[in-house]
């Protein structure tokens, strides 16, 4: 009798298991599905991993399409992405952690650190930038994209970080030579701060930047695949753009582009173990690895920070300079921040900090919900800026209010 009743109670197990293998899927799981069917389905996209955590959990995970087409190799969730500006909030972190333990100073004049960067305003005056300006995107310099084919950066040959380029002490003397667009402070302009910023990292700390991160911030979150090099290059998502009537793999060396200029993108710099570790775009990682770090900045959670710190992270830092430009948005220490959900005509909740990377990916974490996406595609620009961001974004909130 009671091997009878063992066997009834293995087979149940076993037929309850079974049926959670055909489990029907959770609303917020069909919605998000749909989403990615349809951005691959009309070759918007040629592959994605979506990460959805509610709560601190992760409710929603998934590798969809290729990570090469061509080769017909399909994603994976532990594929590896080339961050772009997703290496901003990790650069920032790591200054912002040395300023927990005494290395830097927010108010301290970036020439504290880098004696020569001394950019002038156009009328020849070289004002003081400060460690906080290189954070908030406040000091007077821009990026090469945002500037006409003529502009001064192309004409000084500055890298914005994505291609090849000089070596970052050369790159930072390009950058000072260019005169500021404005007196530090006073104005907001996304920038090469952050390369900057990784430069005054790599000389307070007296480590190259790669260390910094790995010592302050990629190391002790366990980020193992988030690096400047991708060391499994078979990992590595090939790198397509948008085109017509579907995305085009991307150049080696691809001028593409964007509003009234281009940007220049070297996909092959992530393999390349001599180009210089760009502080605003240079990193590679995957979509786990970048949520372990979002994860980090809940209230509570373990963290790299103290909660004072993260604070600061995630408040809006410039005030209204920000908000003329995004309404209802400010900028924080590594990213946009949401004050006026209300102004902005989104469902996010106050306070949500988000940000993108222009090889095609998005990401937003919304404390006063407890939501956080990490959405990372191989495929630019409509993975930052294109309709599958907002799509997602609505999907879920539809279905989780």
């Amino acid at each position: 009798m009671r091997f009878s009743l063992a066997i009834a109670a293995a087979g149940l197990l076993f037929n309850t298991f079974v049926s959670s293998l055909h489990a029907e899927p959770s609303p917020v799981e069909q919605a998000v599905d749909a989403v990615i069917d349809k951005a691959i389905a009309d070759q918007r996209i040629v592959g994605t991993v979506v990460l959805v955590a509610d709560k601190g959990q992760i409710v929603y995970r998934r590798a969809a399409g290729y990570a090469d087409r061509e080769k017909g190799l399909p994603m994976q969730e532990d594929s590896v992405f080339r961050l772009a500006s997703m290496t901003k909030p990790l650069v920032s972190a790591a200054a912002l952690r040395l300023v927990e333990q005494g290395v830097l100073d927010l108010q301290v004049p970036v020439t504290r650190w880098l004696p020569d960067f001394s950019p002038r305003l156009p009328d020849g005056r070289a004002p003081v930038i400060t460690i906080h300006q290189l954070l908030t995107h406040t000091s007077g310099l821009s990026y090469g994209f945002l500037e006409t084919e003529d502009g001064p950066y192309h004409q000084a040959g500055v890298s914005d970080g994505m291609d090849l380029g000089p070596d970052l002490e050369e790159n930072l003397q390009r950058i000072a030579s260019v005169p500021l667009i404005f007196s530090p402070g006073t104005d907001w302009r996304y920038s090469v701060s952050l390369d900057v910023l990784g430069g005054v990292l790599s000389a307070a700390a007296g480590q190259s930047l790669p260390d910094v991160l790995r010592q302050q911030v990629t190391g002790p979150l366990k980020m193992d695949d988030t690096h400047f090099v991708a060391p499994e290059p078979e990992r590595l998502v090939t790198q397509y753009q948008d085109g017509r009537p579907q995305p085009v793999k991307m150049a080696q060396e691809a001028i593409i582009p964007f509003g009234f200029s281009a940007i220049r993108m070297a996909p092959a710099r992530a393999l390349d173990k001599t180009a210089f570790p760009s502080g605003g775009a240079g990193m590679v990682g995957t979509a786990h690895d970048f949520m372990r770090f979002l994860l980090s900045l809940r209230e509570n959670s373990h963290s790299i920070l103290k909660s004072q710190t993260k604070g600061m992270m995630m408040k809006d830092q410039t005030g209204p300079q920000v908000q003329r430009q995004n309404p209802g948005w400010g900028f924080g220490y590594g990213w946009a921040v949401l004050d006026e959900p209300g102004q902005a005509y989104t469902p996010q909740g106050q306070g949500t900090i988000q940000w993108g990377g222009v090889y095609g990916h998005s990401w937003f974490f919304d404390p006063a919900n407890d939501l956080a996406v990490v959405a990372l595609t191989n495929t630019a620009f409509e993975g930052m800026s294109g309709a599958f961001p907002g799509d997602l974004r609505d999907a879920l909130y539809e279905e989780l209010k």
